[in-house]
């Protein structure tokens, strides 16, 4: 993208002017036109909490699960909100019955908190916890389908998924995994939460058991928009997290309401598909390619100028990309820092970027519209002065 292009687009968001950030995978940054809605909404809410709760919240919840539904090439039936996808996680992992022997497929690149949600699950219901070992660098999807499938057993319950991991942004080839998963009878619960506004998404056509991810993300809604999607025949018997006045109503019913919140997240998705999807001509699949191809010119920076190999294919990334750093000279700033006081390192130099120790050190670039490439040309040179001291 055109760094002049990326600047006027920078003045859409919030962000610190003075900070190169490109991170948004973490969090996500949400327009100011999106956040202008949300405290309409919320005044809206404020002056009459009992008519916009009441009487006007579950038209305006099927509208906005309408129009999300149709971006994730959905049945709206099929769809409910959450706060974010770790809460859909848990919702599916609370929901399903596990006894001793029973096996959780999860892998080496699980998020985190998700990972943490199975060992919880396992510890209360004697199943055990299987880890497919997937590699990075990574050359192919077979390795990835390999990987998985090496681990299966009749014992293997649930696989959990990500569809794009958190440390490596690996996009995995999702549709095959699901396919070869249900052919050996294992539902597959995906972790989407980098997926929907990164890559192409059709929840029907996959068919996977569960699918949850993040609308504040690459959709760039408020923080607080998640979804749920349960394919028809496996929503019986799954609840949210929270039981309340919607129990035994019925799938929708139970998801949207869980007790008192502040949904406007959740109507805040049809307007951030609308502005962000408006501002390319060429509307979503625009969005997603541009962000592609940046985050594609700046791994192609970033390792030539690190003198390394790409560690997974072009076809493998989305709009994020992980680069394993690295060993850093002696006395350099980085020999004597860990991923945490490497990010502060950084931040401290006006950019904000997101490392992990995964198993091997890792640096995560994002690529937004409001990035340019001359903000990874100042990181390329970040990058050399702390890992070479010069």
């Amino acid at each position: 993208m055109h760094s002049a292009k990326a600047i006027d687009l920078r003045s859409l968001w919030c962000l610190d002017p003075s900070i190169s950030y490109l991170n948004h995978g973490s969090y996500g940054a949400c327009p100011r036109a999106v956040l202008a809605m949300q405290t309409s909404l919320r005044q809206e809410m404020e002056r009459e909490p009992v008519d916009f709760l009441t009487a006007r919240l579950p038209s305006r919840l099927n509208v906005a699960r309408d129009a999300l539904a149709a971006f994730l090439g959905a049945d709206p039936a099929d769809l409910v909100f959450v706060s974010n996808a770790t809460a859909g996680v848990n919702a599916v992992l609370r929901s399903l019955v596990f006894a001793p022997g029973d096996e959780l497929l999860v892998t080496t690149h699980t998020y985190a908190a998700c990972r943490k949600s199975v060992n919880f699950i396992a510890a209360r219901t004697g199943a055990r916890v299987v880890v497919a070992e997937l590699p990075f660098p990574v050359h192919s999807d077979e390795q990835i389908i390999e990987a998985v499938l090496a681990c299966v057993s009749p014992l293997t319950r649930l696989a959990l998924l990500d569809h794009v991991t958190s440390p490596t942004a690996l996009v995995l080839p999702l549709a095959r995994l699901v396919a070869a998963l249900q052919a050996r009878n294992v539902d597959t619960l995906v972790d989407g939460a980098h997926a929907p506004g990164m890559v192409p998404i059709a929840l029907s056509t996959l068919g996977a058991a569960y699918y949850t991810g993040n609308a504040h993300k690459w959709l760039c809604a408020p923080k607080g928009a998640a979804f749920l999607h349960v394919r028809r025949d496996r929503q019986a018997g799954l609840h949210p997290t929270v039981i309340s006045h919607g129990y035994s109503a019925g799938f929708h019913a139970e998801f949207d309401w869980t007790g008192t919140c502040d949904p406007t997240p959740w109507l805040c998705i049809p307007e951030a598909l609308r502005f962000i999807g408006g501002l390319l001509p060429g509307g979503w699949p625009a969005v997603m390619a541009a962000n592609r191809a940046l985050a594609l010119q700046a791994r192609t920076l970033l390792t030539e100028s690190l003198e390394i190999n790409a560690p997974c294919p072009d076809a493998m990334i989305g709009s994020m990309a992980s680069l394993p750093l690295p060993v850093a000279s002696s006395g350099s700033p980085a020999a004597s820092l860990d991923c945490d006081g490497l990010h502060d390192w950084f931040r401290a130099r006006a950019v904000e970027t997101w490392l992990h120790p995964h198993p091997i050190p890792v640096l995560r670039i994002s690529a937004q519209l409001y990035n340019s490439i001359e903000q990874f040309q100042q990181l390329a040179q970040l990058l050399e002065e702390s890992l070479h001291g010069r």
